[in-house]
């Protein structure tokens, strides 16, 4: 017994110190992507979306390969039932395209929206997970529940305003970077009912995924002309420097994150998680000099108690 419950306790301690490295990760990323170059050919939001997602998938490539070598089957078991692994793959070439589409939304709206006011706006994902797992999974919340939850709309209410409330100071920048989380709650919603029914592996769903991803946002550059963009975007080096930092953090923080559910409970690991905003205030000031608003500061603190709140409101209701 007392090996056992040692075992348990390395388990949450490398669980608790993924997630960490996971904040660590999610912090920086709204700044690495405000690093791409301004001027030029190919330094658009599309096309810089579309490199970091080559990179992306080039990063994954190896513990890929090293899964297949060694026999870890996961999504290519051939045990499993045709018509699984059918909608298996369908599901996650579907959510491929939709982490595609949200791809080109965030490096977009870090731009347009600055690494602050995206990075606040992406804290909306529980609220549109709740939202969501109550209309389709008809999951019920609790009266506590949904009080957070009118808190954490208010704030983002305050946010999207600047900070006053007023219909006429409505950021269209930061309502577009509310998508990322509204896509990625769909996305991950649809990817949890099928992981429980399958045995993939975190390196094989981040490769798809990222596969996926770059196959759409090409569909997406020829259907709209950019593809003319490429040749000057793969010999720009400062782009291509900052479409592998984002590809390769990207995908070092999906693929921790992974194995950290696999130690701990989601609602740990998101807790972890839920400071990212301060230290993506912190990174924007001293690499970017990006200026801190007061009202950014004020809504902070009050989207990090509602989420803490609505935290500690499922685990009581568990």
């Amino acid at each position: 017994m007392p090996e056992i419950a040692h075992q348990v306790d390395v388990s949450r301690r490398k669980g608790i110190l993924q997630a960490f490295a996971c904040l660590v990760l999610i912090s920086a990323m709204p700044v690495i992507a405000n690093t791409r170059p301004s001027d030029g050919v190919g330094t658009d939001a599309l096309t810089y979306a579309f490199l970091l997602s080559v990179w992306q998938f080039l990063f994954s490539l190896p513990l890929f390969a090293r899964e297949a070598k060694s026999g870890r089957k996961g999504l290519f078991d051939q045990t499993m039932e045709r018509a699984v692994k059918k909608r298996l793959l369908l599901t996650i070439i579907g959510t491929g395209m939709m982490f595609g589409l949200s791809t080109f939304l965030y490096v977009l709206s870090a731009r347009k929206a600055g690494a602050v006011g995206s990075a606040l706006a992406i804290q909306a994902y529980p609220l549109f997970a709740i939202l969501l797992e109550s209309l389709f999974l008809r999951r019920h919340k609790t009266i506590l529940e949904l009080a957070f939850t009118l808190v954490l709309i208010t704030t983002l209410v305050y946010l999207a305003t600047n900070g006053t409330f007023q219909s006429e100071e409505l950021s269209g920048w930061f309502l577009l970077a509310l998508t990322i989380p509204l896509i990625w709650s769909i996305a991950h919603i649809i990817l949890r009912e099928m992981m429980g029914k399958t045995s993939f592996t975190p390196a094989q769903i981040t490769t798809i995924r990222a596969g996926t991803s770059l196959l759409f946002l090409l569909g997406v550059m020829m259907f709209t002309g950019h593809i003319t963009t490429l040749p000057d975007a793969f010999f720009n080096g400062a782009l291509q420097q900052a479409a592998a930092a984002l590809g390769l953090v990207y995908y070092v923080e999906l693929l921790i994150w992974f194995y950290a559910v696999r130690h701990i409970d989601v609602s740990l690991a998101s807790s972890i998680t839920v400071p990212a905003p301060a230290g993506t205030m912190v990174l924007a000031f001293i690499f970017l000099g990006d200026q801190i608003q007061t009202y950014q500061i004020i809504a902070m603190f009050v989207i990090m108690a509602s989420l803490y709140g609505l935290i500690f409101a499922g685990k009581r209701k568990a």
